[in-house]
């Protein structure tokens, strides 16, 4: 299923909530604040422009990088590799994972 999602899947949940599952704890609510094409648009039929999400979570828990167990209201759950970015300004943690 990951690989038939595109940008405008994502992009249409913008700035809404997504659960992180991890570990034993109750899930961790992020947000979703930025979906990115990445690259020039695919000269062959049928392969998708690759994009990237990025999620704003919580500080703490600091998330290592692997895969997740991800879960949206709309978009069901998905097994994304998230990647920690680090704080924003409000010292909120971000994770972005990129699709190919």
């Amino acid at each position: 299923m990951l690989d038939k999602l595109t940008h405008s899947d994502f992009a249409a949940h913008l700035n809404q909530t997504f659960r992180i599952h991890f570990e034993a704890i109750p899930p961790l609510e992020a947000e979703l604040i930025d979906v990115a094409q990445m690259g020039s648009e695919p000269q062959e039929e049928g392969v998708r422009w690759a994009f990237s999400i990025v999620l704003r979570g919580p500080r703490d828990p600091l998330l290592p990088q692997q895969i997740y167990r991800v879960e949206h209201e709309q978009m069901g759950t998905l097994d994304l590799f998230l990647v920690p970015l680090g704080p924003d300004k409000e010292g909120n943690i971000k994770y972005e994972a990129v699709f190919t």
